[in-house]
């Protein structure tokens, strides 16, 4: 047995619950934009996707490069603008943060796998202080977004993990896509973008649907030798 455990988090729909903010500044984006709003359904499942995979799906058929181009620097500047409102929030999971520092407590290593941005995480870090758990840190700007594996596999190579010492844990089924296709092992919540049933169906391991059943599921890990 080893005693390297490295836990890979996904953030939106995981550990902060951003389906309001995400949906509402995506339906004024697409207003901006004289397009008809997407259905929170539609949004939801783009959820995890680099945002120009994510609004090029989103987008009308016949929208060329350029057009889904303008329609993600509108989503950014909407975003930014959402960021500055005194109504803007983006609370922590219940349970969240005692995870994340048991985890620490026990040793773990973590790291971070988002489609986020560097500024989305940097505007994270502003709400919530979660810097310090994470020892690195991928997202969207980095290369290849979800659900290609590149982010898990990086993390796992920056930290000197092998894939049996590595969990993936998320929300969406580009999560469960990614961490099965680096080959680790694939927690699933079922709290946030992703209904449980989508989960199972794309692969994952195991789908919680509170962070006390998830704490204990981690806590009890043992990586394989």
């Amino acid at each position: 047995m080893t005693d390297l455990r490295l836990a890979i988090w996904d953030v939106d729909g995981t550990l902060i619950d951003s389906r309001e903010t995400i949906h509402g500044v995506m339906v004024e984006t697409f207003k901006i934009a004289g397009l008809t709003p997407p259905e929170y359904d539609a949004t939801r499942r783009i959820v995890g996707l680099s945002l120009h995979d994510g609004c090029g799906q989103l987008a009308p058929p016949d929208f060329t490069a350029e057009q889904i181009d303008h329609l993600v620097n509108t989503y950014r500047d909407t975003y930014v603008r959402a960021r500055g409102r005194p109504d803007y929030a983006q609370p922590l999971y219940d349970g969240a943060m005692e995870t994340l520092e048991a985890l620490r407590e026990e040793g773990w290593l973590m790291a971070m796998a988002t489609g986020k941005s560097r500024r989305g995480i940097e505007g994270l870090f502003g709400l919530h202080k979660l810097d310090h758990f994470f020892d690195t840190i991928w997202c969207a700007d980095d290369g290849p977004g979800k659900p290609h594996p590149f982010m898990v596999e990086k993390a796992m190579y920056a930290l000197g993990a092998q894939p049996q010492e590595s969990l993936m844990i998320g929300d969406a089924i580009h999560d469960i896509a990614m961490g099965r296709a680096a080959g680790v092992r694939t927690l699933g919540v079922s709290w946030g973008f992703g209904a449980a049933h989508e989960l199972e169906e794309a692969g994952a391991h195991e789908v919680h649907h509170d962070f006390t059943t998830l704490r204990a599921s981690l806590l009890a890990f043992e990586p394989a030798l």
